[in-house]
């Protein structure tokens, strides 16, 4: 007989991913061990392996969900009958309040995915490359020409994503500028470039 799932096993599935993130985060992929997750978890190692059978599911875990959580964030922000510039904030803006309390599981997609297999690169590929067009999308209305000469417009969307993707290496919270003024800075940065690259 299936053994069957307790009313409580997402709350513990996820309090065990975050525990693993912050382990990933601090130990690096190599030395994090499924012991040092389980006594960070507050649980048996019995009980993390019937959650998660190696780190590289847990890893998988962590940033599918991470991003999955990023897309339906942009998602449910962007108002497509908003100006373009305007979108861009909110999506920008989205990205932000998405990353807050999400150090450790940034960390994990920057550094963590390298012994992932490919079905499972595939997925969190196809989840990024949504985020991606539809930032994509609104740079090219904002600027129809970009790709007319060069292919610039890649390289100005990934060059946006740099800007989100590191500020966990330089926020705090309480410092001069708060989430929501350096989503107005980016925009900016970003709308100003943008319109200038020919």
């Amino acid at each position: 007989m299936a053994r069957t799932r307790a009313a409580d096993f997402e709350d513990k599935q996820r309090a065990i991913l975050k525990s693993a993130a912050a382990v990933f985060a601090k130990q690096g992929m190599d030395k994090a061990s499924m012991s040092m997750i389980a006594s960070h978890s507050g649980v048996s190692k019995a009980l993390l392996y019937h959650y998660y059978p190696g780190k590289d599911a847990l890893i998988f875990d962590i940033v599918r969900i991470h991003l999955t959580e990023l897309d339906e964030a942009i998602e449910t922000a962007d108002r497509p009958a908003e100006p373009p510039e305007t979108r861009l904030n909110l999506l920008i803006r989205a990205v932000l309040h998405n990353y807050e309390d999400a150090d450790h599981e940034h960390k994990v997609q920057i550094n963590g995915t390298d012994t992932l297999s490919p079905e499972q690169m595939n997925e969190l590929r196809t989840i990024e490359r949504r985020i991606v067009r539809r930032f994509s999308g609104l740079l090219k209305e904002i600027n129809p020409g970009i790709d007319e000469n060069r292919p610039y417009l890649m390289p100005v969307t990934m060059s946006l994503f740099g800007m989100l993707n590191w500020v966990y290496m330089w926020f705090r919270p309480g410092g001069p500028v708060s989430r929501e003024e350096y989503a107005d800075l980016a925009t900016r940065l970003i709308l100003e470039g943008v319109k200038a690259v020919r």
